[in-house]
C-alpha cells in the first residue's frame, strides 16, 4: 500500500563536510511524490556543488540571493513544500532507516499537526542523557511542555519534527524577532494541543562545535528568550482566534 507524499525540508549553508551523507540517508526513504526541498543561504563553500552531484528526481534546489540566516531560511523552504506532511531536515545529521514511515504512522495514528521524536548522538564523546529527551506520556501535557521552553529545559529538536501542513496556517511567516524556529513549532503546536512526543531515536544527531543548539546563553540573552517566549504566545493566541 502505498503511503502518503513528504515534502523534506532542508536549510543549507557551508555543510559541505556533512550533507553528502545526510541527503544520502534521506532519499533512501523517498517514493514517487516526495520531494526534498533545499533552499542554500548563500554558503560559501562547495555544499551545491555536492548537492547538484546527485541526479534526483526528488530533489529541487533553491538559493538565497543574500545570507538570511537559518530561521528565514527554513520559513522559505516550507512555504516551498506541496505536501500534505513535512518532514524537517537539518543538514548535518543522519536518518535511521524507516524514520519517514514511522513518524508519518505516528502523525495519522494520533491525529495531531506535529510530532517530534529523540536521537542517537554520534560523538562518542557525548553522553546522551547531556540532552533531554521527550517523552511519550507528557505529549498532552501541554502547559508542561510550554513551561519547560519557557525554563530552557527543552528537548524539541526541528530536526526530529514532522508537521501536518495545516500548522502552517498557525506558525506562518516566522515572527522576525525569534532564534528558533522549532521552538516556535512547538509553542504552537501545544497551545493548539495538538503534539505528540515519540521516544524513538529516528536519527543520528551530529555533535561538532558548529551546532548552534549547543552554545551557551549569557544572563542577557536568556531575559531576552523569556520576553519573546511572552510575545510568542501572545502572537499564537492571536492567530489562533
Amino acid at each position: 500500500m502505498m503511503r502518503e507524499n513528504i515534502s523534506v525540508c532542508m536549510a543549507s549553508y557551508n555543510g559541505s563536510s556533512y550533507i553528502k551523507e545526510q541527503i544520502e540517508s534521506i532519499l533512501s526513504q523517498l517514493i514517487h511524490g516526495d520531494e526534498l526541498i533545499i533552499v542554500d543561504d548563500t554558503s560559501t563553500d562547495n555544499t551545491l556543488d555536492i548537492i547538484n552531484m546527485f541526479k534526483s528526481e526528488y530533489i529541487k534546489v533553491f538559493r538565497n540571493k543574500k545570507n538570511k540566516g537559518h530561521v528565514k531560511t527554513f520559513e522559505n523552504v516550507l512555504s516551498l513544500a506541496k505536501n500534505d506532511y513535512i518532514c524537517l531536515a537539518d543538514q548535518d545529521d543522519i536518518w535511521i532507516n524507516g524514520r519517514l514511515n514511522r513518524l508519518l504512522e505516528i502523525i495519522k495514528e494520533k491525529k495531531v499537526l506535529l510530532v517530534a521524536s529523540n536521537f542517537q548522538v554520534n560523538n562518542e564523546s557525548v553522553n546522551n542523557t547531556e540532552f533531554l529527551r521527550l517523552e511519550s506520556e507528557n505529549s498532552n501535557r501541554n502547559l508542561g511542555n510550554i513551561l519547560r521552553i519557557f525554563k530552557g529545559k527543552s528537548a524539541y529538536y526541528g530536526c526530529t519534527m514532522m508537521l501536518n501542513k495545516k500548522l502552517l496556517k498557525y506558525v506562518l511567516p516566522f515572527p522576525t524577532y525569534i532564534e528558533a524556529h522549532d521552538l516556535w513549532m512547538a509553542i504552537s503546536a501545544n497551545i493548539l494541543r495538538s503534539i505528540y512526543h515519540l521516544d524513538d531515536n529516528t536519527l543520528i544527531y551530529r555533535v561538532h562545535y558548529n551546532n548552534s543548539s549547543l552554545k551557551k546563553r549569557n544572563i542577557r540573552q536568556k531575559l531576552k528568550a523569556r520576553y519573546y517566549f511572552c510575545k510568542n504566545i501572545l502572537l499564537i493566541l492571536k492567530r489562533i482566534i
